[in-house]
């Protein structure tokens, strides 16, 4: 129901930004164009879980593509938590010794153009060892078929157990209600990409 003050969640307020994207005037990082500007395109992974055993970038054409380990100063995006049994993990730019899920980046591959780039892509041929996929989150922790994360163990990379004394509580409770949730794994993507 809309606001009645007509201001704030579920006013009908007046869009000024649309006219330009309905019309083809908007502009997108893609629209960019400026004097020596190249083009990049990644080479993806068509597998959910994989260790990679080589990549061989397309001859006379090394110098356009990069892989994790020609990127030897970057670091990965370390994820940490201060939260109690919570297990930290890397995300590299590229992928480094295997793949962990269906489109993962391996190659960077640059082009005058953006076909280019693509055609570069499609030419780094890359040997994978297929492992088996996680696709279930209960499965994952009690019967794994292959860790995601080969150090910690297991699959579980956050585990809090909340202590309680509701005893008393409990036990004179005229009503219980139990439930059973489980949700989908979430993940946060932008659907346009960001420029540098």
């Amino acid at each position: 129901m809309p606001s009645e003050s007509g201001k704030g969640v579920g006013a009908r307020l007046r869009r000024k930004e649309d006219a330009r994207y309905l019309t083809g005037r908007g502009q997108f990082v893609a629209d960019i164009r400026r004097a020596g500007l190249l083009e990049v395109a990644f080479l993806r992974s068509p597998l959910a879980h994989a260790r990679i055993l080589s990549i061989a970038k397309p001859a006379g054409l090394e110098d356009r593509v990069w892989l994790m380990d020609d990127l030897a100063d970057v670091k990965p995006i370390r994820a940490v938590s201060a939260l109690k049994g919570f297990k930290p993990s890397d995300l590299w730019p590229l992928a480094k010794g295997k793949v962990r899920h269906v489109g993962e980046a391996i190659a960077m591959c640059v082009g005058a153009t953006r076909a280019e780039a693509e055609d570069i892509a499609a030419q780094v041929r890359v040997e994978y060892d297929e492992l088996p996929a996680i696709v279930d989150t209960v499965g994952a922790r009690t019967k794994a078929p292959a860790l995601v994360h080969d150090e910690w163990g297991d699959n579980v990379f956050l585990e809090t157990l909340v202590e309680d004394d509701l005893t008393a509580i409990r036990a004179s409770a005229p009503i219980r209600v139990r439930r059973h949730l489980r949700t989908a794994r979430q993940s946060m993507a932008p659907l346009e990409g960001r420029g540098v």
